[in-house]
């Protein structure tokens, strides 16, 4: 097995917005705000070489909607997932298995693109398996208010018109999948059934922890989003998340996290907090 991050662009979102009722007094230490309120935002994929197959964790924002829509997310650097990958020396078309977290916008983007003459959509990924679970698939498209506006129809129906569309099924909130070769958690507090790859590479345990823990600033206990549809759940959840990878030495791979990478953590009087940052290559190539 080999890892490979992928950049697949950076952005921006209202740090308000990122840290729901925490002070920006106190966020802003860790992810300081332009004059606009905006923070800077990764969309860092995981890209697994195993074996005959190459699978491809969450796709990014894409680049298919319009300039009024990318106007809100301030689009920034020279990021995109095909240069990331032409540097690992992969092609999209090499891309077995396509893992969605979930089925926002900013995670799932990336997986559908226009057609030749952009009469339409179709998968950006022609040989690949699209992987999500049913529970996650039903909540998304019939969005509630709140996160309508995060699952476009544009980015999901074609999935499934393709054939592409996969479903892995959910016995428990944590389950091993032989098809992909890890560890899924399922979470709810951010999204329903949300899903945290948890991968063993060599001797370490590397969490996808996607928007469980968008950036290393999210690791206290009560700065958790805005956008979570269920945040005292999510309090748990990051909790019990928190308490074991600290217990079990986990590294956490941080997807929306502009400038760290990769951390581990610690514990302390206060609560576990961020210990270490690394880069994803000195831990992993």
């Amino acid at each position: 097995m080999k890892l490979y991050a992928i950049e697949t662009g950076h952005f921006k979102l209202d740090g308000g917005a990122m840290f729901g009722v925490v002070p920006k007094s106190l966020w802003s230490r860790t992810n300081p705000a332009d004059s606009n309120n905006m923070i800077d935002i990764a969309a860092t994929s995981l890209l697994i070489e195993d074996g005959d197959k190459l699978i491809l964790i969450d796709t990014g924002l894409g680049n298919k909607q319009s300039e009024k829509f990318f106007s809100y997310y301030y689009r920034w650097g020279d990021h995109t997932l095909d240069k990331s990958l032409a540097e690992h020396g992969f092609h999209r078309d090499d891309i077995t298995d396509v893992f969605m977290t979930h089925l926002h916008f900013d995670h799932c983007g990336g997986s559908v693109q226009w057609n030749k003459d952009k009469t339409g959509y179709e998968t950006a990924f022609k040989n690949a398996r699209f992987w999500t679970n049913r529970e996650h698939w039903d909540w998304a498209i019939n969005p509630n208010a709140r996160e309508k506006a995060s699952f476009l129809k544009e980015n999901l129906l074609p999935m499934q018109e393709s054939g592409q569309l996969h479903f892995l099924e959910r016995t428990n909130n944590r389950h091993f999948y032989d098809e992909l070769n890890f560890e899924v958690l399922f979470v709810d507090g951010h999204t329903d059934k949300q899903m945290i790859p948890i991968i063993d590479y060599k001797d370490k345990k590397l969490v996808f922890a996607a928007d469980l823990l968008p950036t290393a600033g999210h690791v206290p206990l009560p700065f958790v989003m805005g956008y979570d549809t269920r945040p005292l759940l999510t309090l748990d959840e990051k909790k019990t998340f928190l308490n074991e990878a600290t217990e079990n030495n986990y590294y956490l791979f941080l997807e929306h996290d502009a400038h760290n990478e990769v951390i581990d953590l610690k514990k302390t009087e206060k609560g576990v907090r961020h210990h270490n940052t690394y880069t994803f290559k000195e831990l992993f190539n």
